[in-house]
């Protein structure tokens, strides 16, 4: 309840910073005619990315088997949905005329020759992020049916036994309907599949089809790829990790799957580090001052504490994952999540501003800073994210109840658990009150 207030608050600082931009209009912003995109598009592309594990571990992992994904998907499929919303305000804000938003769509209309521009990467962000949230949707909304079906059964109060008896659909449990079950998450996640390379992808070409010094090259699809994977596995960690506790989930959630995490994340870390050099080195090879001159001044520059802070964040930090001993930490790895989602969002600001505040003509060169409200709208997506979270922790199951079922290994008769924070000298332990250990398969073999 502490936190839900907390992120109720953050939320009423959201929707009085709409009220004004609205009302104001985005002057209100810090924006001027030099650096016409700021925290906005930067808060866009960071909520996208974050929304980018949720679709990874759900689609990708099912279809490559992978056992581990079942005890974190459910919450990295939420925290996608949500990411998406809050990511969704953004460009509906910087339109101005937000009432007009359902102009971006093709639909037929009595203004005689408008229509979109099929050309512009921004109307390909459109359908690409309306197709990612639309299937991400249906995908986590299938995996809750049979739980709903066993709230449904243990539901003591007439009104809850109503609602889950709605959400479940009629689930009974046959054969039947676990055949469906399973065929329709798998066409789902062949259809989720391309998503997770086309979203980021064309949230990337908003830049790359550009000709603005530092922007306009071929590596930033593929980057923002590994980027949103990065941020977005980091958000699930930080998540999760708040969560096992609060519910204690540690017989589910175990050492090994935060460690399988950590090294998604610390391989993702060190691809967009490399992504990072190889920029570098382009601008150098290029032999266009411009170029090398954009890259020089992001780490040199009037901002060059945002620079240094987004190499010390994404390219430093996750290298401490090849320790043991940090991999299956507790509080480090939930201090290098939370660290790695403020480098990520510290990437998109260099991307932005620092290519955008020198232009080619040194009489328009401008300097950003953020207004009040541009720090309100960003908070407040935060507050709004951790509401429906919350939200989400408190009527819904936040593991998938059916799926870790059929991957469990190990009981409370046959099997132990291991359990401790240091994985070295950890002891079988024999789960209590009934609850079912999961396997513990050391996926980190040593000798």
């Amino acid at each position: 309840m502490a936190a839900l207030a907390v992120a109720l608050f953050f939320l009423g600082v959201f929707f009085y910073s709409v009220y004004r931009t609205l009302w104001y209009g985005i002057g209100e912003w810090g924006l001027n005619k030099t650096v016409g995109w700021a925290w906005d598009i930067t808060n866009f592309v960071w909520w996208v990315g974050i929304g980018h594990a949720g679709t990874l571990i759900s689609a990708v992992l099912l279809l490559f088997r992978q056992k581990w994904r079942t005890s974190i998907n459910r919450a990295a499929e939420a925290m996608t949905i949500f990411a998406v919303i809050c990511a969704a305000m953004f460009p509906v804000l910087h339109m101005g005329r937000p009432w007009l938003a359902y102009w971006v769509f093709p639909l037929q209309n009595t203004f005689g020759s408008l229509w979109v521009n099929f050309n512009s990467p921004l109307l390909w962000d459109v359908f690409a992020i309306s197709t990612y949230f639309t299937v991400s949707l249906v995908f986590w909304y299938t995996g809750l049916v049979p739980d709903f079906a066993t709230i449904r059964d243990r539901a003591k109060g007439p009104i809850a036994k109503v609602a889950y008896s709605l959400l479940s659909m009629g689930w009974k449990g046959s054969a039947k309907h676990w055949s469906r079950y399973e065929t329709v998450s798998l066409i789902l996640a062949g259809v989720s599949t391309p998503l997770v390379l086309s979203v980021h992808t064309i949230v990337s070409m908003d830049f790359a089809t550009s000709v603005v010094p530092g922007w306009h090259t071929t590596i930033f699809p593929p980057y923002f790829v590994a980027g949103a994977i990065f941020s977005g596995f980091a958000m699930v960690l930080t998540l999760m990790l708040i969560t096992r506790v609060v519910f204690k989930l540690e017989d589910y959630i175990t050492l090994e799957h935060i460690a399988l995490m950590n090294k998604i994340m610390m391989v993702t870390g060190s691809i967009v580090g490399v992504a990072y050099i190889t920029e570098f080195f382009i601008a150098w090879y290029s032999g266009v001052e411009f170029e090398q001159y954009a890259f020089i001044n992001r780490a040199t520059g009037p901002y060059w504490w945002a620079y240094w802070s987004m190499m010390t964040c994404n390219v430093i930090s996750p290298q401490l994952v090849w320790f043991r001993r940090i991999r299956y930490s507790i509080p480090a790895t939930f201090v290098l999540s939370i660290i790695v989602n403020i480098g990520m969002w510290f990437e998109r600001f260099v991307i932005i501003v620092t290519s955008l505040h020198r232009d080619y003509l040194p009489s328009s060169w401008a300097m950003f800073s953020p207004s009040i409200i541009d720090i309100g709208i960003y908070v407040g997506t935060l507050g709004l994210f951790f509401t429906l979270f919350l939200l989400f922790a408190k009527f819904f199951p936040v593991i998938n109840m059916a799926e870790v079922k059929s991957v469990l290994k190990y009981t409370v008769d046959n099997g132990p658990t291991y359990t401790g924070h240091d994985p070295n000298h950890a002891t079988p332990q024999t789960a209590t009150h009934g609850v079912p250990a999961s396997a513990p398969v050391n996926y980190d073999k040593h000798d």
